[in-house]
């Protein structure tokens, strides 16, 4: 039997031990699966309370059981949901006895999301959007996720799709009627309104798909600087944990230490790196090249010094990137006045923060900038329908074949259907409709197992 005709089954809910488990069947056995396991049937979509016995008679837990036959389920098969008490020797025992069931399996990971959107339950934008909402760390991420589960990009797409399909049936009704005197031009004109139309608006969401995929990856910054200024210390404080060791000594951080914030909803990677100074110890070395390395990927850097010290420099490497640069001047508890001493480098771009990062005396005025600069990068989301680089490459290939089928429409019809075939068939992957297979097993692959 091919996997896919296979019944599933996986723990949908938390790790054990919990107060509930739900353990979830998809397929042409759960049906049976869930009358032998339960004596008896629910009725569809209601819960009943049952004692769940194993095939010996033996009692496994007192539970309650839902039936949902397909298509009218969440995946579009026969469904059945054992919600059990969330003890590990309980779901072993369950799993043991399904796993005696002819043709019935443990799922793969996104397996049941998986098999929705073959049995078209959803679209491949609404099921990247699901796998979104699943990783969500902050309340925007949610949103956005959440608006994208609703289909709106999917939904967009389908109707663009329809609509390039009805240009081309107008221009491909010109070409069989080309001898007809003026009736290719009584076709073409409606043709190349359409299409013009339809590529304003995918470009319109183009360009304001930027910042949808920047919240969904989120804000990295780096903090970087001499050793022995206080990044450490810093970190610790952002985190409200100890993460990374505090030391006297220089040079005590030799990798790179990252920590997730949540500012203000927006996601927040705060990077640790090793001091960066010039050094004969090939550790030490190593983590300096880490240090300029992951600054320069960063999407803003807190170059961090002490503000006793005369001279701020910023590392060449560091500042030559197009990277922003806000200068932090640590340790300002300890008597120097801050504000005092002189110009600061370009790199800073004006933008200096006195701080005590071990009392948190200005920490609350950096947090608040990070939260400005936040919100500034990632934006809200709100009006992005794109989420992921498949999403947006996709949509401007659909957008360059528009343009080539506009350009060429003057020089024969045949061409421009030719390429409004090529947009129609971006959509279609797009959603997931056409020419897929080889990216199925990358996307549902990220899933947790019983999604």
């Amino acid at each position: 039997m091919h996997p896919r005709d296979q019944t599933i089954f996986a723990l949908s809910s938390g790790r054990p031990p919990s107060a509930i488990a739900i353990v979830r069947l998809s397929g042409p056995r759960a049906g049976a699966a869930l009358l032998n396991l339960a004596g008896k049937m629910p009725k569809p979509r209601s819960a009943m309370r049952v004692q769940l016995r194993d095939p010996g008679g033996q009692p496994i837990d007192d539970a309650v059981v839902l039936w949902f036959p397909g298509p009218g389920s969440a995946t579009g098969e026969d469904v059945a949901e054992f919600h059990v008490h969330g003890g590990r020797a309980i779901l072993a025992a369950l799993f043991a006895v399904l796993s005696t069931f002819e043709n019935v399996r443990p799922a793969e990971p996104g397996e049941f999301t998986r098999r929705a959107f073959e049995n078209g339950k959803l679209d491949l934008t609404a099921a990247e959007a699901l796998d979104d909402l699943i990783h969500a760390d902050t309340d925007r991420q949610r949103r956005q996720a959440l608006r994208q589960l609703k289909g709106l990009l999917g939904e967009k797409a389908g109707d663009w799709r329809a609509r390039i399909i009805e240009a081309s049936a107008l221009i491909e009704a010109g070409i069989d009627f080309s001898d007809e005197g003026d009736v290719p031009v009584e076709l073409i004109a409606p043709a190349l309104a359409k299409i013009t139309s339809l590529l304003g608006e995918i470009q319109q969401t183009l360009a304001a798909q930027g910042r949808s995929e920047r919240l969904r990856e989120g804000l990295v910054v780096a903090i970087s600087g001499p050793p022995n200024v206080g990044k450490s210390t810093l970190i610790n404080l952002l985190a409200r944990r100890e993460v990374a060791i505090v030391s006297p000594h220089a040079g005590t951080t030799r990798d790179i230490i990252e920590v997730q914030l949540d500012l203000d909803g927006y996601p927040v990677t705060v990077i640790d790196t090793a001091g960066i100074r010039e050094t004969d110890d090939p550790v030490e070395q190593e983590g300096v090249r880490r240090a300029r390395m992951r600054a320069a990927d960063a999407d803003l850097v807190l170059w961090m010094t002490d503000a006793r010290q005369a001279q701020h420099g910023i590392d060449a490497r560091v500042s030559a990137k197009s990277t922003p640069v806000w200068l932090v001047r640590n340790k300002i508890d300890l008597g120097e006045d801050f504000g005092a001493g002189g110009s600061f480098p370009p790199a800073a771009g004006g933008i200096v923060f006195g701080i005590s990062a071990s009392r948190g005396d200005g920490v609350g005025d950096l947090i608040a900038a990070l939260v400005d600069f936040a919100k500034d990068y990632l934006g809200s989301g709100e009006g992005g329908l794109i989420g992921r680089d498949r999403q947006r490459k996709l949509l401007e290939q659909t957008a360059s074949s528009l343009q080539r089928s506009i350009a060429v429409l003057g020089q024969g019809e045949e061409l421009a259907a030719e390429e409004l075939r090529a947009a129609s068939n971006s959509l279609g992957r797009l959603l997931g409709r056409v020419d897929v297979e080889d990216i199925l097993d990358v996307i549902f692959r990220d899933f947790c197992i019983g999604k």
